[in-house]
């Protein structure tokens, strides 16, 4: 089992409906006893416990700590799974030709995860897909980095990202990477249906995908160092996309 300790995490894992529970509680303030109303009325089941039971197993608490299934109707982010081929499925039997998909290839940390999923909410991304059993896998810290985002970003685990490519083109993608020396972000074109690539903190995207990216896009910079911390990246080509979509 773990447990989501952050109060915006467990308020909207509460508010998803995804699985969880019960709601330990060991001294509650006055926000912890805003959550504790939150859970009872969501039926959520509540466990008095003493702190120090509860320092045992979720050593970062407030008071309170909600327990999560590592495997349930959800990932071990916390977001409801989806299946690929039936987000493509639905794209086409609605007829939805602006659909944003973000691809990770091997983001490790999961502060990282967590900021990128943050991002994601904010800039309306579709569809997170990663790769299963490979990505960053700490429930607890990417809920409370996204700030509970997590709950309600959809995400896929697949085994072949290459695979997943090859169907998202097939369904009209255009797929961009990620790429420091990629063209400047604001020259591309992107409306109708996009996914972009960002690779994993110091190897960037692996070969196999590259290969199969239909260009680079770049954000310029001039700072000293070489690149933005992918969690940043993400969040400025996001936002780019939002951007040329309101026009």
């Amino acid at each position: 089992m773990m447990y989501l300790t952050g109060f915006h995490a467990i308020e909207e894992r509460i508010k998803s409906g995804l699985s969880c529970g019960p709601l330990l509680v060991a001294k509650a303030g006055p926000r912890a006893n805003e959550i504790v109303t939150l859970a009872v009325n969501n039926k959520i089941r509540l466990e008095r416990t003493g702190k120090y039971d509860l320092d045992g197993l979720a050593p970062d608490n407030r008071g309170i700590a909600l327990q999560v299934s590592e495997r349930s109707s959800a990932d071990s982010s916390g977001s409801a799974e989806i299946n690929l081929e039936n987000f493509l499925t639905k794209l086409e039997e609605s007829n939805i030709q602006n659909a944003l998909v973000l691809i990770l290839d091997e983001i490790t940390d999961p502060h990282n995860y967590g900021a990128i999923l943050r991002s994601c909410d904010q800039f309306g991304v579709d569809l997170v897909i990663s790769r299963n059993r490979r990505n960053a896998k700490h429930a607890g810290i990417i809920s409370q980095t996204s700030s509970g985002t997590a709950s309600w970003v959809p995400q896929a685990e697949i085994p072949n990202l290459v695979r997943a490519m090859e169907d998202l083109k097939e369904a009209g993608f255009w797929i961009y990477g990620a790429d420091m020396e990629g063209e400047a972000v604001y020259k591309k074109d992107l409306k109708g249906r996009i996914a972009l690539v960002l690779g994993g903190e110091g190897s960037g995207i692996s070969r196999l995908l590259r290969e199969r990216c239909d260009g680079f896009a770049g954000i310029p910079s001039s700072g000293r160092i070489d690149s933005l911390n992918v969690s940043v990246a993400a969040g400025v080509l996001l936002y780019e996309v939002k951007r040329q979509r309101e026009k």
